[in-house]
C-alpha cells in the first residue's frame, strides 16, 4: 500500500502476487506434474529413482514455501506483542492485562493511542476476536511493515 494514512479495516491485509500467487501456482502444478510422472514410473526402474527425487524435492519446497511464511509471522508477532506491551505501558503505567490473547494484542496494534487503552480493557472484558478488535477501531493506525 503506498498511501498508509488510508488503510483501514478492508485494505489492511496484504499479499505479494508473486509469492502468493504465482510462486504458490507454479509449485502447485510442479507438484501435480511430478505426482503424475512419479506414478508413470512406478514400473520402470530406470525412472523411478529420479521420479520419487523430483516428486520429494517439490513436496520440500512446498513445505519451505509455507514454513518460510509460518517463521516470519511468528518472529512477527512476537515483535508486535512486545510493542504493544510498551505502548501501554507508556501510556498507563501499567502491562497490558495478561487475560489479552497474542491474536487480541495483534488487533489492537490498528488502534490509535487515543482508543488503544480503553479497547485493549474491552478486549479483555469481553473477550473480543481479532477481527473483532479490528472492526471496532474507529482512527486506525496504518501497519504496512506486515508480511
Amino acid at each position: 500500500m503506498t498511501d498508509t494514512q488510508h488503510q483501514t479495516y478492508a485494505t489492511h491485509r496484504q499479499t505479494v502476487p508473486l509469492f502468493h500467487g504465482v510462486l504458490f501456482g507454479l509449485l502447485v502444478l510442479t507438484f501435480i506434474g511430478a505426482a503424475v510422472n512419479l506414478y508413470e514410473s512406478l514400473g520402470n526402474s530406470e525412472r523411478l529413482y529420479s521420479a520419487s527425487l523430483i516428486f520429494v524435492l517439490t513436496f520440500a519446497t512446498i513445505m519451505l514455501m509455507f514454513f518460510s511464511r509460518v517463521f516470519a509471522l511468528k518472529a512477527q508477532d512476537r515483535a508486535i506483542r512486545a510493542e504493544e506491551q510498551l505502548r501501554h505501558y507508556i501510556l498507563t503505567t501499567k502491562p497490558l492485562d495478561p487475560r489479552l490473547t497474542l491474536r487480541q494484542i495483534i488487533g489492537l496494534r490498528f488502534a490509535s493511542d487515543d482508543e488503544f487503552v480503553e479497547l485493549a480493557r474491552r478486549a479483555a472484558d469481553e473477550n473480543l476476536s481479532e477481527d473483532a478488535i479490528k472492526q471496532a477501531v474507529k482512527t486506525w493506525r496504518p501497519d504496512v511493515y506486515r508480511v
